[in-house]
């Protein structure tokens, strides 16, 4: 049936809307994707929570849905916009279309849209509220719940994967399955832990370093989380991940601020000031941390962005602790940047190293 996309600014775009929901209208902040492939990890990526998603490339889903780029159990998106998606799909590891997949979890999706105007939009007026429904006049954006995603996706529940020598505790804020993978290959074992566990607790498990993983929302939501986080940032190394990142920022007495319309994409450039090489990242956010507020004395900034100059990484100056805005298990996305876990890694055993010959 013919549907809308209704935009906070007034804007109004129509399509073809499949959605269970056929009276209220679909709500959602409304954020745009850039690369070409990789739908299936966004989807299923937890930093999607509560947001529709526009995929910019023309034509999405044509290699289907398979059994291993999933970063979690189910879709976290509120709805889905594209400009065309076909049933037929190419490729040998395909089990479902992308249209059958989102059937099957009853997310909302609208096709047949002009994208880049959409995109046009959000680019001059901000992210924003959107509004996907069958009626051509809208104006309710619905109760959008911005004050406890991470709580939503995080794990409930203390669980391990891999049996590597390496202990590793990552506190949760929405990892992505690819993050936990990536540490596994690198002969650790991963201990997941819920997004609000205390000090004590992971003081307990005798990590050898902790990871801070990505997430939704806005990072002062976990406010309240700093005191204990600075204390295991200060007592293990540690590498921090997008949300994680900003945590960072914030518990080191630094600010974040929201970006426009964010990073989202396959292909943001990445300039290294240690290095002074630029590599490609694949990225996920609303928020970065305000080079101006950091406290020069603790953190420095290791990593920047080459189109705007917004803080990527970050680096404390006495501390093992290394942070990056980008995502470095590169699902979807180029693999430029996974080198970081063997930075991680080497400060790791840089630490054990000083340890016994202390």
């Amino acid at each position: 049936m013919t549907g809308y996309v209704h935009l906070e600014n007034g804007e109004c775009f129509e399509g073809i809307l499949e959605a269970t929901n056929d009276t209220n209208a679909i709500t959602g902040e409304v954020v745009f994707f850039t690369g070409m492939t990789g739908y299936q990890e966004v989807l299923t990526d937890p930093s999607y929570k509560n947001q529709i998603v526009i995929f910019t490339y023309p034509l999405i889903g044509n290699y289907g849905i398979n059994e291993y780029d999933f970063e979690s159990s189910k879709p976290h998106v509120a709805g889905v916009i594209m400009y065309e998606s076909f049933e037929t799909v190419y490729h040998y590891e395909a089990k479902h279309s992308l249209k059958a997949y989102l059937n099957k979890w009853e997310i909302p999706y609208i096709t047949h849209v002009d994208t880049r105007s959409v995109v046009k939009q959000i680019r001059d007026s901000g992210t924003m509220k959107c509004s996907m429904s069958y009626k051509q006049e809208c104006s309710y954006f619905g109760d959008i719940r911005y004050d406890a995603p991470v709580e939503a996706v995080s794990t409930k529940k203390i669980e391990s994967f891999g049996s590597g020598h390496h202990e590793i505790v990552v506190i949760d804020f929405g990892v992505k399955k690819s993050i936990v993978n990536s540490l596994v290959d690198y002969d650790c074992k991963v201990t997941v832990v819920p997004y609000n566990t205390s000090y004590e607790t992971v003081k307990k498990l005798n990590p050898c370093g902790i990871v801070l993983s990505n997430g939704p929302g806005d990072p002062k939501q976990l406010k309240r989380l700093l005191p204990d986080l600075k204390k295991m940032m200060e007592s293990f190394p540690t590498l921090a991940i997008c949300l994680g990142h900003q945590l960072v920022g914030l518990a080191f007495g630094g600010d974040t601020t929201k970006l426009r319309f964010g990073h989202r994409g396959a292909n943001q450039p990445v300039l290294d000031i240690l290095t002074s090489k630029v590599f490609i990242t694949s990225q996920n956010h609303s928020y970065v941390v305000n080079r101006d507020s950091l406290d020069q004395d603790k953190l420095t900034v290791r990593f920047t962005n080459v189109n705007d100059g917004s803080v990527e990484g970050l680096m404390h100056k006495e501390l093992p602790i290394l942070s990056v805005q980008y995502h470095p298990e590169a699902h979807p996305g180029p693999s430029d940047s996974s080198w970081i876990f063997h930075e991680f890694m080497s400060s790791i055993r840089s630490v054990r190293s000083e340890k016994m010959y202390a």
